[in-house]
């Protein structure tokens, strides 16, 4: 299992300036990374292009983005933004595509948040296609899209979907090239979407599944969840992820949160491994009165383990 860095701060609601991130992801290949992930936020910068200077600032490491929200942009217009940031890239990027939530689309765009699994997998028809080839004809219940563009030095871009409920994973398995979470724990993920990602996708490349997680080296364990329960707590009022949370039998996001010592963490990752998780996406937070410290021994152990 790859392990990555998550770059930039919006998870953890101190948002970072563009540039700040560019330097980030910098620093994470320089670190022995072998991916970067940004988070993209309807209310913050557009990490498609943060990624794509960080693309031309970096050599090495793979890029990644989730989750990019589909109702708010026409597939032919996200996908054409993607082929041109990979070209930037050198095709080292990953794009991460996701239906959001209903507040948000609803709310803050303006948008009606309907029949989310059709609309995903009509999404995919038109931008898979894109990605792959340049061009599509399809004529689905969302969208009808007959033509392509043509971004020199481009190369095919995975797509994974911001997959949680059954629906969706089954769309993944079978549109896609895999899903991307956040939260999921181990019991979700092991008895639920791993297995159903890959029933989905018989017959097709191997899925991968990238789990995003709270990490934390702390000695004291229950300070850290109780930490992640803080920092993170607005994602527990999201429906999607309230549901999530129940199944996995915790009741808030620091009881999926990987923290403990350097030994603790390890175990754990490898758990995630051994459930079928191909790359884990970690969001360092802070423990205790020296943050700056409790992200830096979070890092190194990451880099070291990315390294091994």
């Amino acid at each position: 299992m790859r392990i990555a860095i998550g770059v930039g701060g919006e998870v953890l609601g101190t948002p970072m300036s563009p540039q700040d991130i560019v330097d980030d992801i910098v620093r994470a290949e320089t670190d022995g990374f072998g991916s970067a992930w940004s988070v993209h936020f309807s209310r913050g910068v557009d990490a498609l292009d943060v990624l794509a200077v960080a693309g031309v600032r970096t050599s090495r490491i793979e890029l990644g983005v989730g989750i990019v929200p589909t109702y708010p942009r026409h597939p032919l217009a996200l996908a054409q933004q993607v082929a041109t940031t990979q070209a930037f890239s050198d095709g080292r990027l990953t794009l991460g595509v996701g239906v959001s939530h209903r507040p948000v689309i609803e709310n803050l765009h303006g948008l009606e948040y309907t029949s989310p699994a059709a609309h995903m997998r009509d999404y995919l028809a038109v931008l898979v296609p894109l990605l792959r080839e340049g061009s599509v004809r399809h004529r689905g219940e969302f969208y009808q899209v007959d033509g392509g563009f043509v971004v020199p030095g481009t190369s095919p871009v995975p797509v994974l979907v911001g997959a949680l409920s059954p629906l969706m994973v089954q769309a993944a398995g079978e549109l896609a090239d895999g899903v991307v979470t956040w939260l999921a724990g181990p019991r979700s993920l092991g008895e639920q979407i791993v297995p159903r990602l890959h029933a989905a996708a018989a017959g097709r490349p191997a899925p991968r599944v990238v789990a995003a997680l709270p990490v934390a080296v702390c000695a004291d364990a229950g300070l850290a969840s109780r930490t992640a329960d803080e920092i993170f707590s607005r994602y527990a009022g999201f429906d999607n992820y309230r549901r999530l949370l129940d199944r996995e039998g915790v009741p808030s996001p620091g009881g999926v949160a990987i923290v403990g010592d350097e030994t603790a963490i390890e175990d754990q990752i490898k758990r995630l491994s051994d459930l079928g998780v191909t790359e884990l996406w970690p969001i360092v937070f802070p423990v205790g009165n020296d943050a700056a410290g409790s992200r830096h021994r979070t890092r190194a152990l990451l880099a070291e383990l990315a390294s091994a």
